[in-house]
């Protein structure tokens, strides 16, 4: 490989495209993106996300020499599906990763034949939204939406192990499974699946020339945005974890083997020869908002003392019902009783939040994955100091910082791995 080559990481967000170019050492060498709705009205039009992806990678090429560009790798919303004829043609507007199929038959069907451990059941899942597809009109392959932006830049409409999970890939055997078949669904239907960061194929010379890119430039198979955030981040050895303090708390742990734990909401994605596992508690930024404003959460933080327990046992939720690590869906919120003194309230909230994110990575070492080794955060909540510390003290292991949270970031690291490959 050239000692100066350039890798591409291409993420299509909801809310956008952005295109991140790095180069042999992991440095971000230039950036671009594009909203949505500046590429169209309609984000399920999946010409708009190409639009706005070709013009997040114009602004990250306007100013490189795109010669060096090696390869380039693309993530997309997990679950997002789209049907297509034989020319890679959509055949209608795609079926988003929230949109939940209502059709009651076809969840059946899939309740009655996939294995427990599938990560295919639910209304949400991939595979729903496929046979929603089938019964509509006669596709040729119904593919995920980072399968469709990487097949438009080299001809090939090849998937990756992270995408296809929810569609009922099994990343354990490697295969899409024959009971697939058994609800409707003809396997030939779907993609081809390599493991993601696997070099595909070549970028067409007609992308090539609109870009002013070598003919020889790889594109990957690519993988989710929620896979290609936790790689940004930099973790990439078992044991390491991610937590994600947004709306809610969410965890990922890497690990030498997979957990499936369906009543938890945890299923494994296969990702750099290993595999990650995570779960999400209804617990999290909500929760906060729902007492106190963002300037309130500022000014009180600089109040606590973030050494010294809070007497304070809460379970925050801002409503009955828990995901993970308790799997109780009558779960009640515990936030009394409630001190007078609010940054001692706001302390008691921060704690409860901990300890339930060292119950969640202690859930997942009981399930078979390893004892966690390191953590990095990610998400609005990872500013707060006086958050970072009460969980280090619960956890115990180092708070490592990440080198970036950008999905795209992580997808151009794979770009750079498919050519290592």
């Amino acid at each position: 490989m050239r000692s100066n080559a350039l890798f591409t990481g291409l993420d299509i967000g909801t809310s956008g495209a952005r295109a991140t170019v790095i180069d042999f050492a992991g440095k971000v060498v230039s950036d671009g993106q594009c909203a949505m709705s500046s590429a169209g009205p309609d984000y399920r039009d999946p010409y708009v996300w190409l639009k706005a992806a070709k013009a997040a990678l114009a602004i990250a090429f306007a100013d490189i020499d795109t010669s060096r560009i090696a390869s380039i790798g693309v993530d997309g919303t997990s679950g997002t599906m789209l049907p297509i004829d034989k020319n890679g043609a959509p055949l209608a507007k795609a079926s988003m990763y929230n949109d939940p199929c209502t059709d009651t038959q076809i969840l059946e069907k899939i309740s009655e034949n996939a294995p427990i451990t599938s990560a295919a059941h639910g209304a949400t899942s991939g595979l729903a939204r496929a046979l929603s597809f089938c019964q509509e009109l006669d596709a040729y392959k119904i593919i995920h939406q980072a399968d469709w932006i990487a097949g438009q830049l080299c001809g090939t409409y090849t998937s990756d192990e992270n995408n296809s999970l929810k569609t009922g890939y099994d990343p354990v055997e490697g295969r899409w499974p024959h009971w697939i078949e058994n609800v409707g669904l003809d396997l030939d239907k779907l993609p081809s699946v390599e493991e993601p960061g696997c070099a595909i194929s070549h970028v067409t010379s007609d992308f090539a020339s609109e870009f002013d890119l070598l003919p020889h430039v790889v594109v990957v198979a690519g993988t989710t945005d929620g896979c290609a955030s936790f790689l940004a981040t930099g973790a990439e050895d078992v044991g390491d974890g991610v937590t994600a303090l947004g709306t809610t708390l969410t965890i990922k742990l890497l690990s030498e083997s997979p957990i499936f734990s369906p009543e938890n909401g945890i299923y494994s994605h296969k990702i750099l020869g290993k595999w990650l596992a995570g779960g999400a508690s209804n617990s999290g930024g909500n929760v906060l908002l729902s007492h106190f404003d963002v300037s309130q959460i500022v000014a009180l933080s600089k109040e606590i003392n973030a050494e010294v327990d809070s007497p304070l046992d809460y379970y925050p939720l801002s409503k009955v019902g828990e995901r993970f690590p308790i799997a109780d869906p009558k779960l009640p919120p515990r936030l009394t009783p409630r001190p007078a003194c609010e940054s001692e309230f706001l302390k008691g909230i921060l704690q409860g939040m901990a300890e339930i994110e060292r119950l969640g990575y202690g859930r997942l070492s009981a399930l078979g994955g390893p004892e966690l080794s390191t953590v990095r955060t990610v998400g609005g909540g990872s500013k707060n100091k006086v958050w970072a510390r009460l969980r280090e003290r619960k956890l115990k292991v180092p708070m490592l910082i990440p080198n970036s949270d950008e999905a795209a970031y992580g997808t151009a690291l794979l770009a750079r791995k498919g050519v290592d490959k």
